[in-house]
């Protein structure tokens, strides 16, 4: 491509050689800049008597060429390009560009930046307690018998939450109770207390770890599901139906889901610290010589009650807050389907950070009270 300028001051373009998007296209920046010029010229003509072949490529070109002679004294003639390029032209401009298609970059200040971020922590927490309070009616109608649901989704959940998840959480557990018997033991060897071993995997899987592990395994397997069905029922429109039809789309999705959940933790909690027992249990008696009557008597005398009750009481509470969340970002999620893959990663980290903070209080008060 090159240009010149007349004494009439007129722009010939002369568009020659292949102008196709997979071959490099010429660039315009000269272009521009004689058509920006203190003296731009009044009218632009082409010459495509050699032009070999083109595509949307020299659409585009012209397209852009547009943009930036709009607002400035400058025609535009056309009728030197080819037939078909004219006709692709014309079809472009019949119907205008959506104003929001183009995302604009917009610079905001510090201020301005850190006055939206604290908008929408607002927001969130408005939403958050407001879903919590629908949440809290949901229970009050169902111990009062009027709440609306269908029995077969809170068995199926049940099953999805307690018996489904039994493989996964016994490979992990059994995997933590080893780890915690061989990072054990690496001390304990040295003063020649291995025994003691059944001590520290006994009270650390019943006390955190057991709920912990529970936990973050039901935050990233049902906490996510819950997200991605109850979002994709947001984008197919299921829950206006559900709202359309006088159901409380919070008692007929969210209340069977909270429920399984909530009973189902403490029961998986218990199986995770008999498994991470067993685990540390295959280590002391193939790696130190340890007998099973032993680390059984061991374990029974080092493990206290307090120590299971204070397992029980934390998975129940992961079993709130993960199936609270899941439910949450599923009915906050939009009308698309990126929106149902944002609104299930959110679920799954909300969760894990509210089962960290939440074991740390636990632990707090659970120091602050002497047991």
């Amino acid at each position: 491509m090159h240009f010149e300028r007349s004494r009439e001051n007129t722009l010939t373009i002369n568009i020659s050689g292949d102008w196709k998007l997979a071959n490099t296209l010429p660039s315009s920046d000269d272009l521009m800049k004689e058509i920006d010029t203190v003296m731009p010229p009044q009218r632009i003509i082409f010459d495509a008597r050699t032009l070999a072949g083109w595509d949307s490529g020299i659409l585009t070109f012209l397209i852009r060429l547009k943009h930036h002679c709009s607002g400035k004294d400058t025609t535009i003639d056309f009728g030197g390009l080819p037939k078909g390029v004219q006709r692709l032209l014309d079809l472009s401009s019949v119907v205008p560009e959506r104003k929001e298609a183009r995302r604009e970059s917009i610079r905001v200040s510090l201020l301005t930046h850190i006055a939206q971020v604290e908008g929408n922590i607002w927001h969130s927490i408005l939403e958050m307690l407001s879903f919590l309070g629908e949440v809290s009616v949901a229970f009050f109608r169902f111990f009062t018998g009027r709440a609306r649901f269908r029995r077969s989704d809170l068995m199926l959940t049940l099953e999805e939450c307690g018996a489904d998840a039994l493989a996964i959480v016994s490979l992990i557990s059994f995997l933590v109770g080893l780890i915690l018997a061989f990072v054990g033991s690496i001390q304990l060897k040295m003063f020649g207390a291995q025994i003691f071993i059944a001590d520290l995997v006994g009270i650390a899987m019943t006390r955190a770890m057991g709920a912990i592990m529970v936990g973050i395994i039901m935050a990233g397997r049902t906490g996510a599901a819950f997200a991605a069905r109850i979002g994709t029922m947001q984008v197919n429109e299921e829950i206006d139906a559900l709202r359309t039809a006088g159901i409380s789309p919070v008692e007929f999705l969210v209340l069977p889901r909270v429920i399984a959940m909530t009973l189902m933790m403490p029961l998986l909690t218990l199986y995770a610290d008999l498994m991470g027992m067993l685990g540390g249990l295959i280590v002391s008696v193939t790696g130190f010589n340890i007998g099973v009557n032993e680390y059984f008597q061991e374990t029974k005398d080092a493990v206290a009650m307090a120590n299971i009750w204070i397992g029980l009481f934390s998975s129940f509470v992961f079993g709130i807050l993960v199936s609270f969340t899941g439910c949450l970002r599923g009915m906050q999620c939009g009308r698309s389907a990126s929106a149902v893959g944002d609104a299930t990663t959110s679920a799954v980290v909300t969760s894990i950070v509210s089962i960290v903070v939440a074991t740390a209080i636990i632990t707090i008060l659970c120091d602050a009270l002497g047991i």
